[in-house]
Protein backbone atom coordinates (compact mmCIF):
# COMPACT_ATOMS: atom_id res chain seq x y z
CA UNK A 1 0.00 0.00 0.00
CA UNK A 2 1.31 3.41 -0.57
CA UNK A 3 2.22 5.48 2.73
CA UNK A 4 0.67 8.65 1.73
CA UNK A 5 -1.15 11.59 3.95
CA UNK A 6 -4.40 12.10 5.10
CA UNK A 7 -5.30 15.51 5.78
CA UNK A 8 -7.66 15.97 9.08
CA UNK A 9 -10.74 18.71 8.20
CA UNK A 10 -12.95 19.49 11.26
CA UNK A 11 -15.07 22.96 11.33
CA UNK A 12 -12.65 25.19 12.35
CA UNK A 13 -10.26 23.95 9.76
CA UNK A 14 -12.40 24.79 6.77
CA UNK A 15 -12.32 28.12 7.64
CA UNK A 16 -8.14 28.36 8.98
CA UNK A 17 -6.72 25.86 6.21
CA UNK A 18 -3.58 26.45 7.58
CA UNK A 19 -4.50 25.25 10.62
CA UNK A 20 -5.10 21.77 9.28
CA UNK A 21 -2.60 18.95 10.20
CA UNK A 22 -1.53 15.80 8.94
CA UNK A 23 0.13 12.33 9.62
CA UNK A 24 0.89 9.06 8.14
CA UNK A 25 -2.11 6.39 7.98
CA UNK A 26 -1.70 2.71 8.77
CA UNK A 27 0.73 3.40 11.69
CA UNK A 28 -0.88 3.79 14.45
CA UNK A 29 -1.34 7.27 13.52
CA UNK A 30 -5.06 6.66 11.99
CA UNK A 31 -7.57 9.34 12.31
CA UNK A 32 -9.94 9.58 15.40
CA UNK A 33 -12.79 7.88 14.52
CA UNK A 34 -14.53 11.05 16.13
CA UNK A 35 -17.89 11.05 14.36
CA UNK A 36 -18.48 14.03 12.02
CA UNK A 37 -14.18 14.66 11.66
CA UNK A 38 -13.87 14.04 7.77
CA UNK A 39 -10.53 13.48 5.99
CA UNK A 40 -9.20 14.20 2.55
CA UNK A 41 -6.83 12.05 0.56
CA UNK A 42 -3.55 13.01 -1.13
CA UNK A 43 -4.12 15.18 -3.86
CA UNK A 44 -2.77 12.93 -7.21
CA UNK A 45 -0.40 14.53 -9.30
CA UNK A 46 -2.26 15.05 -11.75
CA UNK A 47 -6.56 15.31 -11.74
CA UNK A 48 -8.67 15.26 -14.60
CA UNK A 49 -11.22 18.00 -14.79
CA UNK A 50 -14.19 15.69 -15.71
CA UNK A 51 -13.26 13.10 -12.68
CA UNK A 52 -15.68 14.38 -9.48
CA UNK A 53 -14.00 13.74 -5.80
CA UNK A 54 -15.48 10.65 -4.11
CA UNK A 55 -16.47 10.80 -0.65
CA UNK A 56 -16.46 7.26 1.23
CA UNK A 57 -18.67 6.66 3.76
CA UNK A 58 -18.84 3.36 6.27
CA UNK A 59 -21.34 1.11 7.82
CA UNK A 60 -22.42 -0.56 10.79
CA UNK A 61 -19.78 -0.86 13.33
CA UNK A 62 -17.10 0.65 11.97
CA UNK A 63 -15.16 3.87 10.96
CA UNK A 64 -13.45 5.55 7.77
CA UNK A 65 -9.97 3.41 8.35
CA UNK A 66 -12.28 0.66 6.95
CA UNK A 67 -11.31 2.03 3.19
CA UNK A 68 -7.64 1.55 3.50
CA UNK A 69 -6.96 -0.76 6.93
CA UNK A 70 -6.56 -4.28 4.91
CA UNK A 71 -8.14 -2.61 1.81
CA UNK A 72 -6.88 -1.32 -0.71
CA UNK A 73 -9.64 1.06 -1.99
CA UNK A 74 -8.29 4.51 -0.77
CA UNK A 75 -5.08 2.94 -3.04
CA UNK A 76 -6.83 2.29 -6.23
CA UNK A 77 -8.89 5.67 -6.10
CA UNK A 78 -5.73 7.66 -5.68
CA UNK A 79 -4.36 5.42 -8.59
CA UNK A 80 -6.91 5.89 -10.71
CA UNK A 81 -6.07 9.97 -10.16
CA UNK A 82 -9.21 11.12 -7.82
CA UNK A 83 -9.52 13.12 -5.08
CA UNK A 84 -10.80 11.39 -2.27
CA UNK A 85 -12.56 12.27 1.09
CA UNK A 86 -13.97 10.05 4.05
CA UNK A 87 -15.86 10.62 7.09
CA UNK A 88 -16.54 9.42 10.26
CA UNK A 89 -20.07 9.10 11.44
CA UNK A 90 -21.62 7.39 14.19
CA UNK A 91 -21.26 3.52 14.34
CA UNK A 92 -24.12 2.66 16.08
CA UNK A 93 -26.44 5.24 15.47
CA UNK A 94 -29.38 5.26 13.22
CA UNK A 95 -29.94 6.81 9.90
CA UNK A 96 -31.59 9.66 11.06
CA UNK A 97 -28.19 11.08 13.75
CA UNK A 98 -25.94 10.13 10.78
CA UNK A 99 -28.29 11.42 8.08
CA UNK A 100 -28.23 15.03 9.89
CA UNK A 101 -24.53 14.75 10.83
CA UNK A 102 -23.48 13.90 7.36
CA UNK A 103 -25.88 16.56 5.44
CA UNK A 104 -24.00 18.83 7.28
CA UNK A 105 -20.52 17.92 6.02
CA UNK A 106 -21.46 17.33 3.03
CA UNK A 107 -22.03 21.29 2.61
CA UNK A 108 -18.48 21.57 3.99
CA UNK A 109 -16.98 18.97 1.19
CA UNK A 110 -18.60 20.66 -1.58
CA UNK A 111 -17.16 24.14 -0.77
CA UNK A 112 -14.03 22.37 -0.17
CA UNK A 113 -13.60 21.15 -3.73
CA UNK A 114 -15.90 23.36 -5.30
CA UNK A 115 -17.99 20.86 -6.76
CA UNK A 116 -20.20 17.73 -6.26
CA UNK A 117 -18.59 14.26 -5.08
CA UNK A 118 -19.65 10.92 -6.17
CA UNK A 119 -20.49 9.16 -2.95
CA UNK A 120 -19.41 5.45 -2.43
CA UNK A 121 -21.03 3.62 1.06
CA UNK A 122 -20.51 0.42 2.17
CA UNK A 123 -23.57 -1.10 3.88
CA UNK A 124 -25.85 0.99 6.45
CA UNK A 125 -23.65 3.87 4.92
CA UNK A 126 -26.39 3.89 1.55
CA UNK A 127 -28.81 4.10 3.93
CA UNK A 128 -27.16 7.24 6.15
CA UNK A 129 -26.26 8.69 2.66
CA UNK A 130 -29.91 8.44 1.16
CA UNK A 131 -31.20 10.28 4.68
CA UNK A 132 -28.87 13.16 4.62
CA UNK A 133 -29.54 13.48 0.83
CA UNK A 134 -33.38 13.50 0.81
CA UNK A 135 -34.44 14.12 4.44
CA UNK A 136 -31.98 16.78 5.50
CA UNK A 137 -31.37 18.34 2.11
CA UNK A 138 -27.95 17.42 1.05
CA UNK A 139 -28.80 16.43 -2.40
CA UNK A 140 -27.01 19.57 -4.21
CA UNK A 141 -23.75 18.65 -3.27
CA UNK A 142 -23.72 15.36 -4.61
CA UNK A 143 -23.17 14.17 -8.14
CA UNK A 144 -24.83 10.67 -7.68
CA UNK A 145 -24.32 7.27 -5.25
CA UNK A 146 -23.18 4.05 -5.23
CA UNK A 147 -24.10 1.55 -2.46
CA UNK A 148 -22.12 -1.44 -1.87
CA UNK A 149 -24.40 -3.82 -0.60
CA UNK A 150 -26.98 -1.28 1.26
CA UNK A 151 -29.66 -3.22 3.04
CA UNK A 152 -31.93 -0.94 1.67
CA UNK A 153 -34.94 -2.68 3.19
CA UNK A 154 -33.44 -3.93 6.54
CA UNK A 155 -31.40 -7.44 7.47
CA UNK A 156 -33.38 -10.26 9.17
CA UNK A 157 -29.70 -10.64 11.05
CA UNK A 158 -30.90 -7.28 13.03
CA UNK A 159 -34.62 -8.53 13.23
CA UNK A 160 -32.90 -11.73 14.67
CA UNK A 161 -30.66 -9.50 17.42
CA UNK A 162 -33.61 -8.28 18.40
CA UNK A 163 -35.57 -11.40 19.01
CA UNK A 164 -36.50 -12.74 22.38
CA UNK A 165 -33.97 -15.77 21.80
CA UNK A 166 -31.19 -13.44 20.81
CA UNK A 167 -31.70 -10.51 22.89
CA UNK A 168 -29.74 -12.32 25.69
CA UNK A 169 -26.49 -12.10 24.10
CA UNK A 170 -27.12 -9.27 21.89
CA UNK A 171 -27.84 -6.67 25.07
CA UNK A 172 -24.32 -7.67 26.81
CA UNK A 173 -22.77 -7.55 23.69
CA UNK A 174 -24.34 -3.94 23.22
CA UNK A 175 -25.77 -5.00 19.53
CA UNK A 176 -28.92 -3.63 20.63
CA UNK A 177 -28.00 -0.20 19.23
CA UNK A 178 -29.91 2.80 17.45
CA UNK A 179 -28.32 1.58 14.30
CA UNK A 180 -29.14 -1.85 14.45
CA UNK A 181 -33.02 -1.48 15.96
CA UNK A 182 -33.42 0.97 12.70
CA UNK A 183 -32.04 -2.38 10.28
CA UNK A 184 -35.07 -4.09 11.62
CA UNK A 185 -37.04 -5.12 7.99
CA UNK A 186 -40.29 -3.92 9.89
CA UNK A 187 -38.76 -0.46 10.78
CA UNK A 188 -36.91 -0.16 7.50
CA UNK A 189 -39.84 -0.88 5.72
CA UNK A 190 -41.33 2.08 7.43
CA UNK A 191 -38.51 4.25 6.34
CA UNK A 192 -38.84 3.25 3.02
CA UNK A 193 -42.47 4.63 3.27
CA UNK A 194 -40.92 7.77 4.23
CA UNK A 195 -38.33 8.01 1.56
CA UNK A 196 -38.82 6.47 -1.83
CA UNK A 197 -41.86 8.94 -2.33
CA UNK A 198 -40.46 12.03 -1.02
CA UNK A 199 -40.26 15.10 -3.24
CA UNK A 200 -36.13 14.64 -3.10
CA UNK A 201 -35.69 10.84 -4.13
CA UNK A 202 -35.98 11.20 -7.71
CA UNK A 203 -33.07 14.36 -7.65
CA UNK A 204 -30.09 12.14 -7.07
CA UNK A 205 -29.25 8.63 -8.90
CA UNK A 206 -28.30 5.44 -7.35
CA UNK A 207 -26.57 2.54 -8.09
CA UNK A 208 -26.52 -0.38 -6.25
CA UNK A 209 -23.56 -3.88 -6.05
CA UNK A 210 -24.75 -6.67 -4.25
CA UNK A 211 -22.44 -9.66 -3.29
CA UNK A 212 -23.73 -13.93 -2.83
CA UNK A 213 -20.78 -15.11 -1.31
CA UNK A 214 -20.04 -15.90 1.88
CA UNK A 215 -16.94 -15.64 4.56
CA UNK A 216 -15.14 -18.76 5.85
CA UNK A 217 -16.95 -21.55 7.64
CA UNK A 218 -17.44 -20.31 11.46
CA UNK A 219 -16.89 -16.52 10.61
CA UNK A 220 -19.82 -14.10 10.95
CA UNK A 221 -20.22 -13.82 7.34
CA UNK A 222 -20.77 -17.75 6.94
CA UNK A 223 -23.45 -17.97 10.16
CA UNK A 224 -25.42 -14.97 8.58
CA UNK A 225 -25.02 -16.40 5.41
CA UNK A 226 -26.67 -19.57 6.49
CA UNK A 227 -29.35 -17.88 8.36
CA UNK A 228 -30.03 -15.87 5.50
CA UNK A 229 -30.36 -18.12 3.32
CA UNK A 230 -34.00 -18.99 3.44
CA UNK A 231 -34.44 -15.16 2.33
CA UNK A 232 -32.09 -15.55 -0.58
CA UNK A 233 -29.16 -15.44 -2.17
CA UNK A 234 -26.73 -12.57 0.24
CA UNK A 235 -23.58 -11.76 1.32
CA UNK A 236 -23.31 -13.21 5.17
CA UNK A 237 -24.99 -9.98 5.95
CA UNK A 238 -27.72 -8.81 3.52
CA UNK A 239 -29.41 -10.20 1.14
CA UNK A 240 -29.64 -9.28 -2.79
CA UNK A 241 -33.18 -8.55 -2.60
CA UNK A 242 -32.61 -5.84 0.14
CA UNK A 243 -29.98 -4.05 -1.72
CA UNK A 244 -31.98 -3.37 -4.44
CA UNK A 245 -34.00 0.14 -4.79
CA UNK A 246 -36.65 -0.03 -7.41
CA UNK A 247 -35.80 3.30 -9.10
CA UNK A 248 -32.04 2.56 -8.63
CA UNK A 249 -29.55 0.51 -11.47
CA UNK A 250 -28.19 -1.95 -10.30
CA UNK A 251 -24.72 -2.45 -11.65
CA UNK A 252 -23.39 -5.70 -10.57
CA UNK A 253 -24.42 -8.78 -8.56
CA UNK A 254 -20.81 -10.65 -7.80
CA UNK A 255 -18.71 -13.11 -5.89
CA UNK A 256 -18.86 -11.17 -2.77
CA UNK A 257 -18.98 -11.54 0.37
CA UNK A 258 -20.00 -8.17 2.68
CA UNK A 259 -16.33 -7.45 3.32
CA UNK A 260 -14.86 -8.11 -0.13
CA UNK A 261 -16.93 -6.00 -1.88
CA UNK A 262 -15.72 -2.64 -0.26
CA UNK A 263 -12.63 -3.50 -1.75
CA UNK A 264 -10.54 -1.70 -4.17
CA UNK A 265 -9.59 -5.11 -6.27
CA UNK A 266 -13.11 -6.04 -6.09
CA UNK A 267 -15.21 -3.58 -7.42
CA UNK A 268 -13.63 -0.14 -8.35
CA UNK A 269 -13.09 -1.17 -11.84
CA UNK A 270 -16.95 -2.16 -12.14
CA UNK A 271 -18.27 1.86 -10.59
CA UNK A 272 -15.14 3.64 -12.29
CA UNK A 273 -17.21 4.78 -14.85
CA UNK A 274 -19.84 6.64 -12.62
CA UNK A 275 -17.49 8.81 -10.89
CA UNK A 276 -17.05 11.27 -14.00
CA UNK A 277 -18.67 14.22 -15.07
CA UNK A 278 -19.59 12.34 -18.58
CA UNK A 279 -21.09 9.87 -16.48
CA UNK A 280 -24.80 8.76 -18.19
CA UNK A 281 -26.83 9.04 -15.19
CA UNK A 282 -30.31 6.99 -15.32
CA UNK A 283 -32.59 6.25 -12.73
CA UNK A 284 -35.15 3.39 -15.09
CA UNK A 285 -35.85 0.94 -13.29
CA UNK A 286 -33.49 -2.68 -14.10
CA UNK A 287 -35.27 -5.77 -15.02
CA UNK A 288 -34.24 -7.58 -12.07
CA UNK A 289 -35.00 -11.15 -10.81
CA UNK A 290 -36.65 -10.83 -7.68
CA UNK A 291 -36.35 -14.09 -5.33
CA UNK A 292 -39.15 -15.81 -3.64
CA UNK A 293 -38.34 -16.54 0.37
CA UNK A 294 -37.64 -20.17 0.96
CA UNK A 295 -38.86 -22.22 3.56
CA UNK A 296 -38.25 -22.81 7.28
CA UNK A 297 -35.11 -24.32 8.10
CA UNK A 298 -33.80 -22.62 11.36
CA UNK A 299 -34.14 -23.10 14.87
CA UNK A 300 -32.47 -20.95 17.87
CA UNK A 301 -32.50 -20.35 21.51
CA UNK A 302 -31.09 -18.46 23.84
CA UNK A 303 -30.56 -16.79 27.23
CA UNK A 304 -28.26 -16.84 30.07
CA UNK A 305 -27.18 -19.75 31.98
CA UNK A 306 -24.20 -20.17 35.22
CA UNK A 307 -22.55 -23.76 34.92
CA UNK A 308 -23.71 -26.24 32.06
CA UNK A 309 -26.55 -25.69 30.02
CA UNK A 310 -28.22 -28.11 27.80
CA UNK A 311 -30.27 -27.89 24.88
CA UNK A 312 -32.21 -30.70 22.71
CA UNK A 313 -32.12 -30.58 19.17
CA UNK A 314 -34.35 -32.90 16.63
CA UNK A 315 -33.22 -34.04 13.06
CA UNK A 316 -35.77 -35.55 11.22
CA UNK A 317 -35.19 -38.40 8.58
CA UNK A 318 -33.94 -37.22 5.45
CA UNK A 319 -31.72 -34.22 6.18
CA UNK A 320 -28.54 -33.93 4.57
CA UNK A 321 -26.55 -31.89 6.35
CA UNK A 322 -27.48 -29.59 9.53
CA UNK A 323 -24.98 -27.34 11.73
CA UNK A 324 -25.16 -26.19 14.87
CA UNK A 325 -23.93 -22.88 15.84
CA UNK A 326 -23.48 -21.71 19.72
CA UNK A 327 -22.74 -18.32 19.61
CA UNK A 328 -21.94 -16.79 23.27
CA UNK A 329 -20.43 -13.83 25.20
CA UNK A 330 -17.43 -16.13 25.80
CA UNK A 331 -14.48 -17.55 23.85
CA UNK A 332 -13.90 -20.97 25.32
CA UNK A 333 -16.75 -22.59 27.07
CA UNK A 334 -16.68 -26.66 26.85
CA UNK A 335 -19.08 -27.61 23.87
CA UNK A 336 -20.28 -31.36 23.35
CA UNK A 337 -22.51 -31.83 20.75
CA UNK A 338 -24.10 -35.69 21.17
CA UNK A 339 -26.15 -37.63 18.67
CA UNK A 340 -28.94 -39.92 19.00
CA UNK A 341 -27.13 -42.82 19.41
CA UNK A 342 -24.59 -41.38 21.84
CA UNK A 343 -21.40 -40.56 19.92
CA UNK A 344 -20.17 -36.84 21.20
CA UNK A 345 -18.44 -34.59 19.11
CA UNK A 346 -16.53 -31.16 20.31
CA UNK A 347 -14.18 -30.19 17.43
CA UNK A 348 -15.77 -27.03 17.05
CA UNK A 349 -14.98 -23.92 14.76
CA UNK A 350 -14.40 -20.92 16.85
CA UNK A 351 -14.52 -17.85 15.23
CA UNK A 352 -15.49 -14.31 16.70
CA UNK A 353 -17.92 -12.11 15.19
CA UNK A 354 -17.90 -8.71 13.39
CA UNK A 355 -21.07 -7.61 12.37
CA UNK A 356 -24.69 -7.72 14.17
CA UNK A 357 -23.23 -10.03 17.07
CA UNK A 358 -19.65 -8.16 17.20
CA UNK A 359 -17.73 -9.26 19.81
CA UNK A 360 -19.51 -12.97 19.73
CA UNK A 361 -17.70 -15.99 18.97
CA UNK A 362 -19.04 -18.83 17.07
CA UNK A 363 -18.54 -22.21 17.96
CA UNK A 364 -19.71 -23.59 14.81
CA UNK A 365 -19.71 -27.89 13.40
CA UNK A 366 -21.60 -29.11 10.39
CA UNK A 367 -22.39 -32.97 9.64
CA UNK A 368 -23.31 -34.54 6.91
CA UNK A 369 -26.46 -37.01 7.32
CA UNK A 370 -27.14 -36.67 10.51
CA UNK A 371 -28.82 -39.15 12.14
CA UNK A 372 -32.33 -39.00 12.80
CA UNK A 373 -33.38 -38.08 16.44
CA UNK A 374 -33.10 -36.60 19.64
CA UNK A 375 -29.24 -34.47 19.83
CA UNK A 376 -28.30 -32.04 22.52
CA UNK A 377 -25.90 -29.77 22.83
CA UNK A 378 -24.21 -29.04 25.86
CA UNK A 379 -21.73 -26.07 27.04
CA UNK A 380 -20.17 -25.51 30.00
CA UNK A 381 -18.69 -22.40 31.60
CA UNK A 382 -17.48 -20.99 35.19
CA UNK A 383 -19.14 -17.69 34.76
CA UNK A 384 -22.88 -16.54 33.04
CA UNK A 385 -23.01 -16.83 29.92
CA UNK A 386 -25.14 -14.92 27.37
CA UNK A 387 -25.43 -17.51 24.18
CA UNK A 388 -27.66 -17.67 21.14
CA UNK A 389 -28.08 -21.82 19.75
CA UNK A 390 -28.82 -21.22 15.64
CA UNK A 391 -29.44 -24.85 14.23
CA UNK A 392 -29.70 -24.91 10.41
CA UNK A 393 -31.08 -27.87 8.62
CA UNK A 394 -30.48 -28.84 4.85
CA UNK A 395 -34.01 -31.12 4.70
CA UNK A 396 -36.77 -31.12 2.18
CA UNK A 397 -39.14 -30.48 5.08
CA UNK A 398 -38.25 -26.83 4.75
CA UNK A 399 -40.15 -25.90 1.53
CA UNK A 400 -43.39 -27.72 3.25
CA UNK A 401 -43.46 -24.94 5.61
CA UNK A 402 -43.93 -21.48 4.79
CA UNK A 403 -44.77 -17.89 6.98
CA UNK A 404 -46.25 -15.11 5.89
CA UNK A 405 -47.86 -11.33 6.65
CA UNK A 406 -51.52 -10.46 5.67
CA UNK A 407 -52.98 -7.37 7.14
CA UNK A 408 -53.12 -8.14 10.64
CA UNK A 409 -52.36 -12.04 10.27
CA UNK A 410 -49.17 -13.96 10.71
CA UNK A 411 -49.73 -17.35 8.98
CA UNK A 412 -48.10 -20.42 9.29
CA UNK A 413 -48.94 -22.57 6.05
CA UNK A 414 -48.07 -26.07 5.57
CA UNK A 415 -47.89 -27.51 1.71
CA UNK A 416 -48.08 -30.99 3.28
CA UNK A 417 -51.25 -31.56 4.68
CA UNK A 418 -50.18 -34.96 6.69
CA UNK A 419 -47.63 -32.55 8.66
CA UNK A 420 -48.93 -32.66 12.27
CA UNK A 421 -48.53 -28.83 13.63
CA UNK A 422 -48.39 -26.92 16.78
CA UNK A 423 -47.78 -23.41 16.47
CA UNK A 424 -46.91 -20.51 19.28
CA UNK A 425 -46.06 -16.78 18.31
CA UNK A 426 -44.53 -13.92 21.30
CA UNK A 427 -44.00 -10.33 20.56
CA UNK A 428 -41.35 -8.08 21.73
CA UNK A 429 -42.60 -4.72 21.60
CA UNK A 430 -40.34 -1.51 21.38
CA UNK A 431 -40.71 1.89 20.96
CA UNK A 432 -37.73 4.26 20.35
CA UNK A 433 -35.69 1.42 20.53
CA UNK A 434 -36.63 0.43 24.05
CA UNK A 435 -38.58 -2.26 25.17
CA UNK A 436 -41.81 -1.38 25.96
CA UNK A 437 -43.47 -5.22 26.28
CA UNK A 438 -41.86 -8.55 26.45
CA UNK A 439 -42.95 -11.96 25.86
CA UNK A 440 -46.52 -11.02 24.67
CA UNK A 441 -48.43 -13.67 23.06
CA UNK A 442 -50.52 -13.46 20.37
CA UNK A 443 -54.18 -14.87 19.89
CA UNK A 444 -54.62 -17.67 17.04
CA UNK A 445 -57.00 -18.99 15.00
CA UNK A 446 -55.86 -22.09 13.77
CA UNK A 447 -52.59 -21.28 12.66
CA UNK A 448 -52.91 -17.41 11.98
CA UNK A 449 -52.07 -15.47 14.86
CA UNK A 450 -53.42 -11.72 14.64
CA UNK A 451 -51.08 -9.44 15.66
CA UNK A 452 -52.19 -6.92 18.25
CA UNK A 453 -52.43 -3.03 18.90
CA UNK A 454 -49.84 -2.61 21.34
CA UNK A 455 -48.91 1.21 20.06
CA UNK A 456 -46.13 2.84 17.51
CA UNK A 457 -43.37 0.75 17.10
CA UNK A 458 -41.41 -2.14 16.12
CA UNK A 459 -43.37 -5.42 16.67
CA UNK A 460 -40.54 -8.37 16.92
CA UNK A 461 -42.25 -11.33 16.10
CA UNK A 462 -41.05 -14.82 17.19
CA UNK A 463 -42.62 -18.06 15.81
CA UNK A 464 -42.22 -21.36 16.99
CA UNK A 465 -43.03 -24.72 15.33
CA UNK A 466 -43.08 -27.99 16.83
CA UNK A 467 -44.18 -30.52 14.41
CA UNK A 468 -44.22 -34.19 13.58
CA UNK A 469 -43.98 -36.00 10.65
CA UNK A 470 -46.18 -39.40 8.91
CA UNK A 471 -43.54 -41.34 10.52
CA UNK A 472 -44.19 -39.82 14.02
CA UNK A 473 -40.52 -38.29 13.81
CA UNK A 474 -40.33 -34.69 15.48
CA UNK A 475 -39.22 -31.68 14.03
CA UNK A 476 -38.55 -27.81 15.78
CA UNK A 477 -38.16 -24.82 13.57
CA UNK A 478 -38.42 -21.17 14.51
CA UNK A 479 -39.34 -18.16 12.17
CA UNK A 480 -38.83 -14.41 13.30
CA UNK A 481 -40.18 -11.41 11.27
CA UNK A 482 -40.88 -7.61 12.67
CA UNK A 483 -43.38 -4.82 11.63
CA UNK A 484 -43.33 -1.45 12.21
CA UNK A 485 -46.90 0.25 13.63
CA UNK A 486 -46.81 3.79 12.62
CA UNK A 487 -49.17 6.44 14.89
CA UNK A 488 -52.07 5.63 12.47
CA UNK A 489 -52.17 2.28 13.10
CA UNK A 490 -50.67 1.26 9.95
CA UNK A 491 -48.33 -1.98 10.00
CA UNK A 492 -45.33 -1.52 7.58
CA UNK A 493 -43.84 -5.50 6.62
CA UNK A 494 -42.46 -6.68 3.84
Amino acid sequence: MLKRVLLVFVTAFLIFPSFSHAGSFGKGNDPSGVPGQWYVGTTPSYVTPTKHPILFVHGLNSSSNTWWNDNNMYDTAYQNGYETAFIDLYPTKNMWDNGLLLSEKIRDMYNYFGEKVVVVAHSKGGIDTQSALVHYGAYPYVARVITLSSPHYGSELADLAYSSSAGWLAGILGSKSDATYSLQTGYMKNFRSQTDYHANVSKIDFYTLAGTKWGSFGSSLYWGGLYLRSYGSNDGAVTVKSSRLPYSTELRVGDWNHSTIRTGTATFNIFKNYLNESSTATSSLQAQSIENELGVSTFVRGGAAKGKKKESIFVESGVNAVTIDWISDHEDPAILLTSPSNTDYSSFTVEKDTEFFNGAFHHSITLQNPTAGEWTVESQTNATEHYLLHVELDSSLNDDLQVDITGDQLNVKKKNQKLQVKTEMTIEYYKNGKLKQGKVKASKTGDSFKIPKLGEGVYNMTVEIEGKQQNNEKFLRTVIKTVYVDASGKLHYD
